[in-house]
Formats: C-alpha cells, structure tokens, sequence
C-alpha cells in the first residue's frame, strides 16, 4: 500500500505543477494563450483532472473556475497520500521507507 500512497502523490503532484504552470503561462500569455504550444500542452495534462472536477463540482460552478477546483481537490489528494505515505512509514519503520 505504501506504494500506491507514493504514486497517487506523484500523479497529484504532476498534476498540480501542470495546473500552477498553464495559469501562471496564461497570466503571461494572455489573450493569445490559446495560440501558445506549452500552454496546450499543460492543459493537456490537466484536463483529465479537470474533467473529473467539472463532474464532482454542482451546477453553479463557473466553467472558468473548474480549474481552480481541480487544483484544490489535487491539493486534498496530495495531503491525504502524504500523511498515509507519514503514518505507513512511522508504522514499519523509516529504514523499508527508502
């Protein structure tokens, strides 16, 4: 299980570099984000997390704000992987968590 805590943290972690990175691209970018190859390329990433976000989110969430929710529902994933990936290790012991 410990594994698996180690890999959901380094997809949410993937994902959450390729949120903060297309925002902070489309704050440079602006109006012309849309043109921009690495833009599209971390929306791509992005855009299975924002789907489920879009999915999980009701009704009234704006469009615009979907990713702002995928970023946070990453966020509660990471912790979570993070503190089980804490607690399985203090269990077994530090020295099988290398």
């Amino acid at each position: 299980m410990l594994s698996a805590a180690i890999y959901i943290k380094l997809i949410a972690e993937i994902a959450l570099l390729a949120l903060a990175g297309q925002w902070l691209l489309g704050l440079l970018a602006g109006a012309r984000k849309d043109q921009n190859i690495f833009y599209k390329m971390l929306q791509t990433i992005g855009s299975p997390f924002t789907r489920v976000a879009r999915l999980v989110s009701p009704k009234f969430v704006l469009d615009r704000h979907v990713p702002l929710v995928a970023f946070l529902l990453l966020v509660f994933v990471w912790l979570s992987a993070t503190i089980y990936k804490v607690q399985t290790c203090v269990q077994i012991g530090l020295e099988l968590c290398k």
